[in-house]
């Protein structure tokens, strides 16, 4: 059986064909190992982020626990204080009523001081 009279520039352009086809296999291979590699080079990158955020989430806790302590320190001296300047007043309280115990019994010997002059002067007086 003959061949047809194009059989050979048909075969020829199918090899030209697959030549094509086998280039951008090719290439289409080698774009889909670049994305992989960069997938996975943008995985090992969130990674590494997320261990960044995450490694300062911890320092950030630790901070504030140390705030926190701090304000426990201080709010305990303040309580402290607070007592002490209490007891203070109370103290300077007591001494202001005592004074003024002092200072009316003073008051009241002045006074009994001055009936006795009147007293004298009344009988002179007479």
């Amino acid at each position: 059986m003959p061949e047809p009279p194009d059989t050979e520039r048909r075969l020829t352009a199918l090899e030209a064909r697959v030549e094509d086809v086998a280039a951008e296999a090719s290439a289409a291979r080698h774009l889909a190992a670049a994305n992989d590699r960069d997938l996975a080079d943008l995985g090992v990158k969130a990674d590494a982020n997320r261990r960044a955020i995450n490694a300062l989430g911890v320092q950030t806790a630790a901070r504030f626990d140390r705030v926190d302590e701090r304000f426990e320190q201080v709010d305990e001296r303040f309580d402290r204080l607070e007592a002490a300047m209490r007891a203070g007043f109370a103290e300077t309280g007591r001494g202001f009523a005592e004074m003024r115990g002092r200072l009316d019994g003073a008051a009241a010997g002045y006074q009994h001081i001055v009936e006795l002059l009147n007293t004298l002067l009344r009988d002179d007086d007479r």
